[in-house]
C-alpha cells in the first residue's frame, strides 16, 4: 500500500516536471517561430551576406542557413539545460527546506535525514535519473551525433529503471536514496514508507 503512495508521490512530482518541460517546449517553439518568421531580419542578414560574399551566392545562402540552424539548435539546447536546472532546483529546494517534495508531502511522506548534503546528492541523482541524461541524449541528437545519442538514451532508460525499481529490493530505497544516504518514511509515523 505504501509502495503505491511512493509511486503516486513520484508521479505528482514527475507531472510537475513534465508541466515545466511542456512550458519550455512552447516557449522554445515560439522563439524558433519568431526567428524563422522574421522576414525583414532574415532579408537584411541574407542581403548583407550576399553583398559581402564577393559573388559567392551559394556560400552566402549556406552561411545564412547554417547561422539560422545554429540559433535553432542553441534555443533547443537552452531549453533542455533549463529543464535540468529547474528539476534540480525543485528537488533540492523542496528537500532542503521541507524535507519532502510536493508529491511526497501530499502523500504523507518525507525524506530523512534532512541535511543539506543529503538533499544535494539526492536531488542530483534524481535529476540525472529523471531528466538530465535523457536531455543529454536529445542534445546529442540535435547536434548530429546519432549513434552516441542512442547510446546515451539507452543509459538514460537504464538509469531511470534502476532508480525506480530498486525500491522493490531489500531496504526499499531508490538509487537516489542509496547514493544520498536517505530513506523515504511516513511523515507522521517515522517508519519507512514501504513497510506500512
Amino acid at each position: 500500500m505504501l509502495k503505491l503512495r511512493r509511486f503516486t508521490a513520484w508521479s505528482i512530482d514527475f507531472a510537475l516536471i513534465a508541466t515545466a518541460a511542456t512550458l519550455l517546449a512552447v516557449l522554445t517553439f515560439h522563439r524558433i517561430t519568431v526567428l524563422v518568421t522574421d522576414v525583414p531580419g532574415l532579408a537584411t542578414k541574407g542581403g548583407l551576406d550576399l553583398v559581402t560574399s564577393r559573388g559567392d551566392v551559394i556560400g552566402a545562402s549556406e552561411h545564412l542557413g547554417l547561422s539560422l540552424w545554429d540559433k535553432v539548435v542553441l534555443d533547443v539546447e537552452e531549453a533542455f539545460g533549463t529543464l535540468v536546472l529547474v528539476t534540480f532546483l525543485y528537488q533540492w529546494a523542496c528537500l532542503t527546506w521541507l524535507g519532502r517534495t510536493l508529491g511526497k508531502g501530499l502523500l504523507g511522506l518525507r525524506v530523512t535525514p534532512r541535511l543539506s548534503r543529503h538533499a544535494l546528492r539526492r536531488a542530483a541523482v534524481t535529476t540525472a535519473a529523471d531528466v538530465a541524461v535523457y536531455a543529454l541524449a536529445c542534445v546529442l541528437l540535435v547536434e548530429g551525433h546519432f549513434a552516441l545519442s542512442v547510446l546515451v538514451w539507452a543509459v538514460a532508460a537504464v538509469l531511470f529503471l534502476v532508480n525506480a525499481l530498486t525500491v522493490f529490493f531489500p531496504g526499499r530505497r531508490s538509487l537516489a536514496d542509496r547514493m544520498a544516504g536517505t530513506s523515504v518514511v511516513g511523515a507522521l509515523s517515522g517508519h519507512h514508507a514501504t513497510r506500512g
